[in-house]
């Protein structure tokens, strides 16, 4: 059964695992722990990941963000962060959600199942009327699923998609 989980609630190993061997920036998500040892996961990234959750420590003009696990039974097979609400630069930009899946799992709907799952979590907890997305301009994989989610394209630069997910109403077009 396909379920988020935040950093820190499931195998600590298997999620060190996974974002050691994510790449440091893939179509523009970026892992700040790529290649990080063990050691440094457990008492560095994951107490700063947790710290991030609750919105403590964070720099000038960050917001309180979460990173989630996307777990096929015992297998993590995609990271997601969710940012709590936006800030100016967040609303112009990178917005609510990012995500990545395994290289090994893309292509077998489980981005679309995440997105979808991490929609559920994040309605009752922004307090925008829409969520904000991104994409890279050729990353044609995402921007299918942001649409399949519910997701309209509001607008494009020379590099970005920019998506909202109305909030109201995405049940229906979204399951």
């Amino acid at each position: 059964m396909l379920k988020l989980k935040p950093a820190g609630s499931g195998d600590l190993q298997k999620e060190w695992r996974f974002v050691h061997a994510l790449p440091a920036d893939e179509n523009g998500y970026l892992n700040d722990w790529h290649g990080i040892s063990w050691e440094e996961y457990e008492q560095t990234a994951l107490p700063q990941l947790l710290a991030s959750s609750r919105g403590e420590g964070l720099p000038e003009g960050y917001v309180p963000e979460t990173f989630f696990f996307l777990w096929e039974e015992e297998e993590i097979v995609g990271q997601f962060r969710f940012r709590h609400h936006l800030t100016e630069a967040l609303r112009e930009g990178a917005g609510h959600i990012g995500y990545t899946i395994a290289p090994a799992h893309r292509g077998k709907g489980y981005a679309t199942k995440g997105l979808r799952l991490m929609l559920d979590h994040a309605a009752s907890r922004v307090p925008e009327e829409e969520i904000h997305l991104r994409c890279e301009r050729d990353n044609a994989a995402s921007l299918r699923v942001m649409l399949k989610c519910g997701g309209r394209l509001h607008h494009q630069d020379e590099e970005k998609n920019y998506v909202r997910i109305p909030l109201d109403g995405r049940s229906q077009s979204s399951h």
